[in-house]
């Protein structure tokens, strides 16, 4: 039977002694919390990230919804989530966690490579998509990334998604974009809504919604998401773009 039981992790100290205030250049280690249905990949996971002094998990859990009391009792930076999870996915679990705790990054560590999958989870807000036959020098540094708001996309992942648009010309299918086109792009690829592009830029929601709409036709594509994702791997955007403003509200 898999274990449903979670607890809390010790808050001082990390499993290989290193206490946060240890950390060189005085940066505090990044707060995690592990969502996964199996006792074993927790454990596993959890020891993975003690080898790094600059991370330091706070908790875990076996269902969403123990993940979901505990996460708003110990406000972790990043939560790292597996797709499949007892009562509900992981996907609708990073889409509640994105409107509940907005500052919470949600890295997605799965067995899954789907491309219906990665979109989805995009379209939920997390802010990686992570194999489990990543490395654990990957899941560290993935971790990194994302609590610095950075966007992070496995590696097999992205290739696959290279060779899907490897033969798209560097100009777009549907022509060059407008500078306009480009700022709105960029708004996207940090996770803006219409209205917060619309705000940030000072436009119409209309109007918005019309560079939107051109944008997909342009690339070729059918959702804001693919959109994202075929504008990283064409290098019309890049993974900095993807960096979310901690300063920004939304």
């Amino acid at each position: 039977m898999v274990e449903q039981a979670l607890r809390p992790r010790e808050a001082g100290i990390s499993d290989t002694g290193h206490s946060p205030n240890s950390q060189d250049k005085g940066r505090l280690p990044v707060s995690v919390f592990i969502v996964d249905d199996h006792a074993l990949f927790r454990e596993g996971t959890i020891e993975l990230l003690a080898r790094s002094p600059g991370v330091r998990v706070i908790g875990e859990a076996g269902t969403a919804e123990q993940a979901l009391a505990l996460i708003g009792q110990f406000h972790p930076q990043v939560a790292i989530v597996d797709v499949t999870l007892p009562e509900m996915s992981g996907i609708e679990l990073a889409r509640i966690l994105a409107e509940r705790f907005p500052k919470l990054r949600v890295l997605i560590v799965s067995a899954y490579d789907d491309y219906a999958y990665v979109t989805e989870a995009l379209d939920a807000g997390v802010s990686g998509y992570l194999l489990k036959t990543a490395s654990g020098r990957e899941l560290r540094d993935a971790v990194q990334a994302v609590a610095d708001g950075v966007f992070v996309l496995d590696r097999t992942i992205s290739q696959r998604l290279g060779r899907r648009w490897r033969s798209a010309p560097a100009t777009p299918p549907g022509g060059a974009l407008t500078p306009r086109e480009g700022e709105v792009l960029a708004l996207l690829a940090k996770g803006s809504s219409n209205k917060q592009v619309a705000q940030k830029l000072g436009l119409g929601l209309r109007t918005v919604e019309s560079h939107v709409s051109n944008l997909l036709g342009k690339l070729g594509v059918t959702s804001r998401t693919e959109a994202v994702l075929y504008a990283i791997e064409n290098q019309l955007v890049t993974t900095q773009d993807r960096k979310q403003d901690s300063a920004d509200p939304t």
